[in-house]
C-alpha cells in the first residue's frame, strides 16, 4: 500500500509553483491581487465535463469569494495545448494554471489517477482537492477526492469563508488536534 502525504490543517502550505498561459508562473497559496487568501481549486483536466461545469460554477461566486478577500486559483496536470483546448469550454475570468506534476500532486496529498485510456488524456492526473491558504501561508481549509463526484458545494464555501474572515467570529483553524 503507498503512503500518502496529507497537508495538516493550520500547516504551512508548500511551496508548489505551476504555468499560467502567458508563461508566467504562479505559486499556489499566494494571492496575487489585492486579496489577502487565496483559494487553490485543484481540478482533473480538460477531459472531465464536472470539472469544466464546476469551474464554471466558480465563476458565479468570483464576486463573493473576493468580498470575503479569498482570491481564487485553479490548477491542472494539463498541458498547455490542453488548458488552451479547454478553454473554449470555459467561461472564466479567475487565474488557471497547468503543468502540475506528479510530484508535486503527491506533496499536496491528492489522490492520483491513471488515465481509461488515451482518449480520456495522456498523462497521470489528480483528483478534485481544494486548499484555502490564510495571510499566513498555513492551510485554513482542506479538501481533497477521490472521484470527481464530491466537491465543496461552493455557495456554502463562500458564506463560511465570509464568516471565517470576520474578525467579530474568531474563528480559528479547524482539524488541528492530534488527540
Amino acid at each position: 500500500m503507498a503512503s500518502s502525504n496529507k497537508l495538516k490543517a493550520g500547516g504551512e502550505f508548500p511551496a508548489i509553483e505551476a504555468t499560467l498561459l502567458d508563461g508566467s508562473t504562479v505559486t499556489l497559496g499566494k494571492p496575487q491581487g489585492d486579496a489577502s487568501w487565496q483559494a487553490v481549486f485543484v481540478y482533473r483536466g480538460k477531459h472531465c465535463p464536472l470539472c469544466t461545469r464546476y469551474l464554471n460554477a466558480l465563476e458565479g461566486f468570483k464576486q463573493a469569494f473576493s468580498e470575503a478577500g479569498v482570491e481564487i486559483l485553479a490548477v491542472s496536470a494539463d498541458s498547455k495545448p490542453q488548458l488552451e483546448t479547454h478553454l473554449t469550454q470555459l467561461n472564466i475570468s479567475f487565474p488557471i494554471a497547468y503543468g502540475l506534476s506528479e510530484a508535486q500532486m503527491k506533496t499536496l496529498g491528492l489522490y492520483i489517477s491513471l488515465p481509461r485510456s488515451e482518449q480520456e488524456t495522456d498523462h497521470k492526473f489528480a483528483e478534485p482537492g481544494l486548499f484555502v491558504v490564510n495571510e499566513h501561508g498555513k492551510l485554513h481549509v482542506v479538501d481533497i477526492s477521490n472521484n470527481p463526484f464530491v466537491r465543496p458545494e461552493l455557495g456554502a464555501l463562500a458564506n463560511g469563508l465570509n464568516w471565517t474572515r470576520d474578525p467579530n467570529n474568531n474563528y480559528p483553524i479547524r482539524g488541528t488536534s492530534d488527540d
